[in-house]
């Protein structure tokens, strides 16, 4: 029987966390709501100045957190934030898989190659040597830990002109689960598969502005009424996270506000 309480379980105290396109949208939300719950936070992604904002403003809110300019695509690039974090922190406990996207929406038989092969690099293969690069650090410095990949519902069913999308995030679904198995016991891996976020880069990429966010609520037809925010991704994570799920690995966690995956 565990002698901490519930809330004590979802406390981050003594975790390190670092959070992959952590400059602004889902990723920002993710970060804050890990340092909010007491973890050391590595913010990174490509921009620097939002990455340098986000860290600013974790640290003046009393919690720790640094950012470290990273291109997820660039393998050299990931092992030395890994490095960083640990030179930092003395650690490693959590890493979220986070950067991704992909603003291009047509057929599959019109889609050029090269998309194909920026959108597979940036949302599938950094998960794999994301994920294997965490474990690596987290195996040497604290010996347990957790991964948490940002999947999509794009993963689970047909997406008419986001099938070079989709067909990454199914590929992060089974990354998900078969990590999850060979990284057991002692890492643990889920994912979080989040619904309508009005994030830039979801605008964007159905077309849309922030003045149409009641035109996206109805097209996505939500039960519970509402679009979701970052920090509703950033609890989610935070729960996988957390001690709280110690018993949960290999889940892919729908955040949508009940709506199917689309």
């Amino acid at each position: 029987m565990n002698d901490r309480t519930t809330p004590q379980l979802f406390d981050m105290t003594g975790k390190v966390a670092v959070v992959t396109g952590g400059g602004r949208g889902i990723g920002e939300g993710i970060a804050r709501s890990f340092a909010e719950a007491g973890a050391a936070v590595v913010v990174a992604a490509r921009r620097t100045d939002e990455i340098e904002a986000v860290a600013e403003s974790i640290r003046s809110a009393g919690g720790r957190a640094i950012a470290v300019t990273t291109d997820v695509t660039d393998d050299d690039a990931v092992e030395a934030l890994a490095q960083a974090t640990v030179d930092e922190f003395g650690s490693l406990t959590t890493w979220v898989n986070n950067a991704g996207g992909s603003p291009m929406r047509m057929p599959l038989a019109d889609l050029p190659r090269a998309e194909w092969d920026r959108t597979i690099a940036l949302n599938l293969t950094s998960v794999y040597v994301g994920s294997l690069v965490a474990a690596r650090h987290i195996t040497a410095t604290t010996g347990t830990g957790s991964i948490v990949n940002i999947s999509s519902g794009a993963g689970s069913g047909p997406v008419p002109g986001s099938a070079h999308y989709g067909a990454a995030k199914a590929g992060t679904n089974s990354l998900t689960w078969t990590l999850s198995a060979e990284l057991a016991p002692a890492i643990r891996v889920n994912a979080v598969a989040p619904g309508a976020i009005p994030t830039e880069v979801m605008l964007t990429a159905v077309g849309k502005t922030e003045d149409q966010l009641d035109e996206l609520l109805d097209a996505w037809n939500i039960p519970l009424g509402r679009l979701g925010t970052p920090q509703d991704i950033g609890a989610a994570c935070l729960y996988l996270a957390s001690d709280a799920a110690s018993w949960v690995s290999g889940e892919i966690l729908r955040v949508g506000g009940g709506a199917k995956p689309r």
